[in-house]
């Protein structure tokens, strides 16, 4: 039964790759958004909001066994996670407003609730680039309006109120999806490579975006001193992949795997296996429609109601970094068995007007494709730091 993402609207959950950092450094600007205020945070510890709603997950085994659990929430979590979120907005303008509308709300549920199981999460709004303003540049070429220097200065306001009013010497994870990862980068580059913030980074999980590393090494290229993690207990180090599937490995015009620079290639680091090699994917997927105006097809022949937020798929998924025709990139493989009753595919393919769109990949569901692992690590890696200092 194949599971895909049927409409155009399905960019609500889409990114878009930000430029490399700049080389100038400029400051909060006077209509910089205050940090200290509450309300420009879409999550944070110690209140109701999109990240603290119950961790429901529903496991669909291959015989179509469901077993529902909720997730504990760490309860006194020894690190901190820093999430900024992907293109998401709606808002009719280039950049977004500082209102935490239905869609930025549902991308935190997604991509960021799951880590209060390790960690306390902020997560900042910020005057992200919208999806109006991109799919306008995509149809024109056109980003008129567009202002990607203005995301880095909200989130590095942000970043520096954290690190002012909230961090206390605590060891901090950053996490971020495509445009997300992005500004991220952007931060990483011009704050905390080679600057005292550096002693607070656990590691980064830079998902759905091109990070260039020079070939065959693990540091160089866009950071000059943060490496790729390589294995759990490693910490100050990155995890960055684009994913893509292995019947639809990135075409020639790929928007996402690829890097400029000689002697560079994209990063691609499995949390499932960094080391290399094939693993499980312990994938916590979507139990909606990406779109009010896309139907969601049944996880089991059985069509049963399940109404937790997340759905396990234990078996199904797979993963492996390649590199392969020029391109970096996390190869998922879906493991269906046309002879059981469990769904025989997944959703994430974006598809437009009928037809998908495979320069785009897996790029909707890049981090929930590895949540689990991505917690898990994130649990290793926040014990080993904080061992590294008792």
């Amino acid at each position: 039964m194949p599971r895909m993402l049927t409409t155009a609207a399905a960019a609500a959950a889409l990114g878009w790759a930000m430029p490399a950092a700049a080389d100038h450094h400029e400051g909060a600007s006077a209509d910089t958004p205050d940090y200290s205020l509450g309300q420009n945070w879409l999550c944070a510890p110690g209140r109701r909001d999109a990240c603290s709603l119950p961790l429901a997950v529903t496991d669909v085994a291959a015989d179509g066994t469901l077993t529902e659990r909720t997730m504990p929430a760490a309860e006194d979590p020894a690190f901190d996670c820093f999430y900024v979120y992907p293109t998401v907005s709606n808002d009719p303008t280039p950049h977004s407003d500082m209102i935490d509308n239905e869609e930025e709300r549902r991308v935190a549920v997604l991509q960021a609730a799951p880590f209060r199981q390790v960690c306390r999460v902020f997560a900042p709004l910020y005057r992200q680039v919208t999806l109006t303003a991109l799919r306008q540049g995509m149809a024109t070429g056109n980003f008129d309006g567009v202002d990607r220097e203005m995301t880095y200065r909200d989130v590095k306001a942000a970043w520096d109120e954290y690190l002012a009013s909230h961090n206390n010497g605590r060891g901090v994870l950053l996490i971020g999806h495509s445009q997300g990862s992005g500004v991220l980068a952007n931060l990483i580059a011009r704050d905390i490579d080679g600057h005292p913030a550096a002693e607070r980074l656990i590691a980064a999980y830079l998902i759905g975006w091109s990070l260039a590393v020079r070939e065959g090494a693990d540091v160089g290229g866009q950071f000059r001193s943060i490496p790729l993690c390589r294995e759990p207990g490693q910490t100050g180090c990155l995890v960055n992949f684009v994913s893509f599937r292995d019947t639809v490995p990135p075409p020639a015009h790929a928007r996402f795997g690829r890097v400029e620079g000689d002697g560079m290639i994209a990063a691609c680091t499995n949390p499932a296996s960094l080391s290399g090699g094939s693993a499980p994917l312990d994938g916590w997927l979507s139990n909606a429609a990406l779109t009010s105006s896309s139907a969601l097809p049944p996880w089991t022949s059985e069509d049963p109601e399940i109404a937790t937020p997340y759905v396990r798929v234990p078996g199904l998924l797979s993963g492996e970094c390649v590199s392969e025709d020029g391109f970096s990139y996390l190869k998922v493989t879906v493991h269906g068995d046309p002879a059981d009753p469990r769904t025989d595919d997944i959703s994430g393919d974006v598809v437009f007007g009928g037809q998908r769109l495979d320069d785009w990949g897996l790029h909707l569901i890049d981090m929930n494709l590895t949540m689990g692992n991505l917690v898990a690590l994130a649990e290793q890696q926040g014990a080993a730091w904080n061992a590294a200092r008792e």
